[in-house]
């Protein structure tokens, strides 16, 4: 079994833009429904789909605690330990949110160890929250869970094709309803809300606030993500509020 490390990009599919995904799935059937060969193609295809099952099966009993690994597009990707800046912006939003969901008895918000299953793919977000009505539905011992209702993924120089490409139109096709891509360089962060099943950007921003369309009345300021001073500060005003 091959195993991609340090989260490097797929394949060139990975850098398509989302946008056009869809474009090109519908344009590849519409060529592929009119090949001569179509019934020897079904039988490779078949055949590859049965590789790709057993060898998500063998992510599965392989796959620690200890590792942030992922199963996608049939390729299992082990990523490399974080930079700072990444794991504070990552932490700081998580706490947060975090914080502000149990005050308010919204859900359940999780921290990069958690296995989100997908009808392919299978990925490990930095953040993600799930609201109450699914959430109840959890077991203690679960490991595996369904598409989360928000989404946040900090962007790294090895992983952002892959959180603009792949995820970017795996999440919305499973109904996540709400998508942030942060990038701790930049120091902005990206909100992509789901309409019709496609994700459009409702804000970019650097300062001032930004506002969960998913976890209600959800708002902190957007230096509280890069900055430790400026996160406790919020973290505070979540407290008395």
């Amino acid at each position: 079994m091959s195993i991609q490390s340090v989260g490097l990009p797929l394949t060139a599919s990975s850098l398509i833009e989302p946008h056009v995904s869809a474009v090109v799935a519908d344009q590849a059937l519409g060529q592929l429904l009119r090949f001569p060969r179509l019934p020897e193609a079904m039988r490779r295809l078949q055949a590859a789909a049965r590789a790709e099952a057993k060898k998500r099966r063998y992510f599965y009993e392989v796959v620690t605690e200890q590792q942030k690994a992922e199963f996608i597009n049939g390729e299992i990707v082990v990523h490399s330990p974080v930079k700072q800046h990444h794991s504070e912006a990552s932490e700081n939003l998580f706490t947060l949110l975090k914080m502000y969901v149990r005050k308010h008895g919204l859900g359940i918000v999780r921290h990069e160890k958690t296995l989100i299953i997908l009808t392919r793919n299978d990925y490990e977000p930095d953040v993600c929250f799930f609201l109450a009505d699914k959430a109840r539905t959890f077991t203690p011992t679960q490991s595996k869970f369904p598409a989360p209702d928000l989404i946040v993924e900090v962007l790294s120089e090895s992983t952002e094709a892959i959180d603009r490409g792949v995820k970017f139109e795996d999440y919305a096709a499973h109904g996540v309803g709400e998508y942030w891509i942060v990038d701790p360089v930049a120091e902005t962060i990206e909100q992509y809300l789901l309409h019709e099943g496609a994700y459009r950007l409702a804000v970019k921003v650097k300062t001032g606030g930004i506002a969960s369309a998913v976890v209600a009345r959800f708002e902190i300021p957007v230096r509280a993500v890069f900055d430790g001073a400026e996160q406790l500060v919020a973290l505070q005003a979540i407290l008395a509020g």
